[in-house]
C-alpha cells in the first residue's frame, strides 16, 4: 500500500505522543513493505523531502513556532494546511491518515479525499469540548465550532483512548463506527537500557505545561517530606512553565529535594525512569499517556490522577500503579505507600511489564492495519 500520514510535529524534531506514534507505527510499515509518506512541517535542514527509517518525510513549509504564549500556534496551523494542498496532492495515496488536533489540516485532506477519491482515517488524540473556553477563554466558542466540524467530515474516525471515543460520541459519532486503536510502546528496547547510576524515588517526565499539573506535584513532594525529609524527585522536560514551576519549587523550599532537567534524548529519559522508584504524572488533561506504558516496559508502577479529561487511569489500576484525588495530600500518600512496601511494589512493577507489552507497537501496527484494509476495501468511511 501507499500510505500518506499528515501531521503538522515531525518525530524526533518534535517530541511529542502524536508525532511519536505515527513515526513508530510509519517505520514499521515501510519495514513490511508498505511505501510511506509522511506530510509535516519541515523542521531538519535541507531537502524538502528526505529519506528517514525507509519513509519519505515531506517538509511542506518551513518552520514555525507551534507554540505562542503557551498556545499551539492558529497562524503556524492554517500556513501548514494551505502548503499542504498542493504538495499532498501531487501524489495518489491508497489511504491518508491525518491527526486530528490542528483541525485545519482535517480540512485540506478531506477536499483532497473528496477530489482523488482516497479513503482517509482522521485519528483523534483529544476531544476538547469546554475545554476550549479554558484554553482560550471567550474565543473558545470558535476553537469548539471547529472541533465540532472537524468531527463531520466523515471518513474513519480512530480513537487512541476510550476517553477520546467518548468525546467523539459527544459530538455526534457513533460509538460502534469508532475504533480505538491505542499508543503502544517497544518493550524490548527500553529492556534493553540500563537505569542511570543516580537512583529518585519520584520521576516527572513532559512536556512543562499547565495541563501537566506541576503544582500538584511539587506540593505533593513538600507533603512527603514531612514524613521523608531525603526525598528526591527528578521532573525531566521543558517549556512555558519551566521557569514557574522552578521558581515553585525554590519557594517552597525544595532545592534539596527536586532536580529539574531540560529535555533528554529518549533513551536516557529510560535510564532515569528505570532507575526511579514511582512515576507521578499528575496531569489534569491527558490524551493517552504514552510515558505511563513506558514506565511499565521498565517495571516502574506509576501513580496519576481522577480528572475528566485524563485518560491515563485507563491504563493505571491496581495491579500496576494507584489513581487517587487530584489532591497534594493524595498523591502524597500515595507515593509514601509505595516507597514504604518494596514488594509491593516490585510486584506492581512485574504486573506493570505484563501490560506493556500488551501495547507493543507491532500488535497497534497489526490493529491500524486491519481498519486501513476495511477502509480500501469499502472505498468509503463509516458516518
Amino acid at each position: 500500500m501507499k500510505i500518506a500520514f499528515v501531521y503538522d510535529a515531525v518525530y524526533p524534531w518534535i517530541k511529542g505522543g502524536a508525532e511519536r506514534r505515527i513515526f513508530e507505527i510509519g517505520k514499521r510499515l515501510a519495514a513490511r513493505g508498505h511505501e510511506v509518506h509522511l506530510f509535516g512541517v519541515r523542521w531538519w535542514k535541507g531537502e524538502s523531502v528526505v529519506e528517514r527509517q525507509k519513509m519519505i518525510l515531506h517538509g511542506v513549509c518551513g518552520p514555525r513556532k507551534l507554540t505562542v504564549r503557551g498556545r499551539r500556534s492558529i497562524f503556524e496551523a492554517i500556513v501548514f494546511s494551505l502548503a499542504l494542498l498542493p504538495r499532498l496532492s501531487a501524489e495518489r495515496f491508497d489511504v491518508i491518515d491525518v491527526s486530528a488536533i490542528p483541525f485545519f489540516p482535517c480540512f485540506s485532506v478531506k477536499l483532497i479525499s473528496a477530489f482523488k477519491k482516497t479513503p482517509v482515517i482522521y485519528t483523534w488524540h483529544e476531544v476538547w469540548r469546554g475545554h476550549w473556553f479554558e484554553y482560550l477563554g471567550a474565543a473558545g466558542v470558535i476553537g469548539k465550532l471547529i472541533e465540532a466540524a472537524a468531527a463531520k467530515l466523515g471518513g474513519t474516525a480512530v480513537a487512541v483512548s476510550s476517553m477520546t471515543r467518548t468525546g467523539l460520541v459527544g459530538l455526534g459519532r457513533a460509538a460502534e463506527l469508532v475504533p480505538i486503536v491505542p499508543n503502544g510502546v517497544d518493550v524490548k528496547e527500553i529492556e534493553a537500557v540500563p537505569p542511570a547510576e543516580d537512583v529518585c524515588d519520584i520521576l516527572f517526565a513532559g512536556r512543562m505545561i499547565r495541563d501537566k499539573n506541576l503544582d500538584l506535584l511539587l506540593e505533593a513532594v513538600a507533603f512527603v517530606r514531612k514524613s521523608k525529609p531525603d526525598i528526591r524527585c527528578v521532573i525531566i522536560g521543558d517549556g512555558p512553565e519551566k521557569d514557574r514551576i522552578e521558581r515553585l519549587s525554590a519557594e517552597l523550599g525544595l532545592g534539596n529535594n527536586v532536580r529539574f532537567f531540560g529535555f533528554l534524548d529518549s533513551r536516557e529519559v529510560i535510564a532515569r525512569i528505570k532507575s526511579s522508584k514511582v512515576l507521578v504524572l499528575p496531569s489534569r488533561r491527558e490524551g493517552f499517556g504514552m510515558i505511563v506504558l513506558e514506565a511499565f516496559a521498565g517495571g516502574i508502577p506509576v501513580i496519576t490522577v481522577d480528572s475528566p479529561q485524563n485518560a491515563a487511569p485507563e491504563l493505571v489500576d491496581e495491579r500496576c500503579g494507584l489513581v487517587v484525588k487530584a489532591q497534594a495530600e493524595a498523591v502524597g500518600k500515595a507515593v509514601l505507600s509505595l516507597l514504604a512496601d518494596d514488594a509491593a511494589r516490585l510486584r506492581m512493577g512485574g504486573s506493570a511489564v505484563a501490560k506493556a507489552r500488551l501495547y507493543d507497537w507491532d500488535g497497534i501496527v497489526e490493529k491500524w492495519l486491519t481498519i486501513c484494509r476495511q477502509v480500501i476495501e469499502t472505498k468509503h468511511a463509516p458516518l
